[in-house]
C-alpha cells in the first residue's frame, strides 16, 4: 500500500496555483497579494482637522482659559469636503469640521467642547499648542511607501487601505476553482423522500463546504448514477473552467465503481496504508486534475484534510497552509490497527486529548462535533492513558 506522506506527495504535485489577477476590492477579501502594493499617494492627502472645533493661530490664544477667556471673530466656516484655499488672518478663527483641510496660517485647532460653539465671535476658553489637533499630510502613509507585502492575505483593513489610496483593483491570487461530483444510484437530495434502499446525499454538500472554508470556490455537480457514460458525460459537461475535480464514492473494490471503471486510464487508484481513507485515486481528465475520494462521508472529509486542504490552500499562496499541529496528552487507552495511519477524532480540551466516537467511517455525527484529529502512526497498535499524541486542531 502507498503511504500517506507518498499519496500527499502525489496529490500535492497534482494542484496548480493560476495565474495572479487584478482583481475588485470587493472580490480580494482573504485571498494573497501576488505582488508588493505601494503608496501612490500620501495620507493624509492634506493638513485635516482632528476635531470638530475652530481653527485658530494657537499664540493668539495663549492666555484663554476658564476665568478668562479669549474672544475672536469666526471668519469662515470650512465643512469637511470644502476645497478652495483659505487662508486664516491672525486675530480670527475659523469653525472647521472634523476631517476639514485646515486653512494656511492656522497652527491649531480648538475643540468646539473649549468654546460656546458660536458662528460670529467664538468664546475659547482653553489654550491649545502649535500642532494640537491637526492631523498632518503624510503622517499615516508617505507616497512611494510599500504598504501591503506579497502573500499578505487580504484583510478588511488592508482593503479599507487600499480603498483610501484610491486602489480599484489589487494582484491576486486568485482562488482555485473546484468541481465537486458525488456518485451512487442510491443518493437522493435532502428534501426528497427516500424509497427503500435510498439515502440523503451528504458528501458532496460537505466537500463543497471544506473547499469553501480552505478559501477556494466550490461547484457542485448534480449527483451522478452508477452508471459510466452518464458519469463521463457529466464530468465532461461540468469540468469547464475548473482547476480540480474532486469525486467521492465509486473507487473501492466492489461491482459498480463507477468512478474506477470511468477514469481507470487516466487515474492511478490506490490503497493508501491509513483509516479511515484506504481507497483513493489521482490523475488528470483532459489535462485537469482530479482527485478520487472514498464514499463513506468520513473518509472523504478526513482524505480532503490530509491530502487536499494544504494544497489547495498552498497553491492559492497561503503561507500557513496547514491545520495547525500539536501535541495533547490521551486521557484514555487507545488501539489502532498494525500498518495503518488512523486519524481518529476528538475533542481536544488545552493540553489533553479525548478520542471521540467509534474510528467506523460512517459514523459522521461523531465528526461533526469533533475539534481535531489525532493522528496514530502505523507502527502503533496500542497507546496507554498518558501517552503524548499529535493532533490536527480543525477549530
Amino acid at each position: 500500500m502507498r503511504t500517506v506522506e507518498e499519496h500527499q506527495r502525489i496529490v500535492a504535485g497534482l494542484i496548480k496555483s493560476r495565474a495572479a489577477q487584478q482583481l475588485s476590492l470587493a472580490d480580494s477579501l482573504g485571498l494573497v497579494l501576488a505582488a508588493d502594493v505601494v503608496a501612490p499617494l500620501s495620507l493624509p492627502g492634506f493638513d485635516n482637522s482632528a476635531m470638530d472645533g475652530y481653527a485658530v493661530v494657537a499664540d493668539d490664544i495663549a492666555t484663554a482659559s476658564a476665568d478668562t477667556p479669549v474672544r475672536l471673530p469666526v471668519a469662515e466656516d470650512i465643512p469637511a469636503g470644502r476645497t478652495d484655499p483659505l487662508t486664516l488672518k491672525p486675530g480670527t478663527a475659523h469653525r472647521i469640521m472634523t476631517g476639514a483641510p485646515v486653512p494656511s496660517g492656522a497652527t491649531a485647532v480648538v475643540p468646539v467642547e473649549a468654546t460656546d460653539g458660536a458662528t460670529d465671535t467664538v468664546t475659547i476658553r482653553a489654550a491649545v499648542r502649535d500642532g494640537q489637533h491637526i492631523r498632518r499630510a503624510g503622517e499615516d502613509v508617505t507616497a512611494g511607501t510599500t504598504v501591503l507585502r506579497a502573500g499578505q492575505v487580504i484583510t478588511p483593513a488592508a482593503l479599507g487601505l487600499a480603498a483610501a489610496l484610491g486602489l480599484a483593483t489589487l494582484p491576486v491570487l486568485p482562488r482555485q476553482r473546484v468541481l465537486v461530483m458525488s456518485t451512487g444510484t442510491e443518493l437522493v437530495a435532502p428534501g426528497t423522500e427516500l424509497q427503500p434502499g435510498q439515502i440523503y446525499e451528504s458528501n458532496a454538500v460537505m466537500l463543497a463546504a471544506a473547499v469553501r472554508d480552505a478559501g477556494a470556490q466550490a461547484t457542485v455537480a448534480p449527483m451522478s448514477a452508477d452508471d459510466v457514460d452518464a458519469f463521463r458525460a457529466a464530468l465532461a459537461e461540468h469540468a469547464t473552467d475548473t482547476d480540480l475535480i474532486i469525486t467521492t464514492g465509486g473507487v473501492s473494490a466492489g461491482a459498480y465503481e463507477v468512478v474506477k471503471d470511468a477514469l481507470s486510464d487516466q487515474v492511478e487508484f490506490v490503497k493508501v496504508a491509513m483509516q479511515p481513507g484506504m481507497p483513493q485515486g489521482a490523475g488528470a481528465v483532459d489535462g485537469v486534475p482530479i482527485i478520487t475520494l472514498p464514499g463513506n462521508p468520513v473518509s472523504a472529509l478526513v482524505s480532503f484534510e490530509v491530502f487536499v486542504r494544504s494544497p489547495l490552500r498552498a497553491a492559492m499562496g497561503h503561507a500557513e497552509a496547514h491545520r495547525p499541529r500539536r501535541t495533547a496528552q490521551l486521557t484514555e487507552d487507545l488501539t489502532s490497527p498494525r500498518g495503518k495511519r488512523q486519524f481518529r477524532r476528538g475533542v481536544l480540551t488545552g493540553d489533553t486529548v479525548s478520542s471521540y466516537g467509534p474510528p467506523a467511517s460512517h459514523h459522521l455525527r461523531w465528526l461533526a462535533s469533533a475539534n481535531c484529529l489525532l493522528e496514530i502512526g502505523e507502527d502503533i497498535t496500542e497507546l496507554a492513558a498518558g501517552a503524548t499524541v499529535p493532533v490536527w486542531d480543525l477549530s
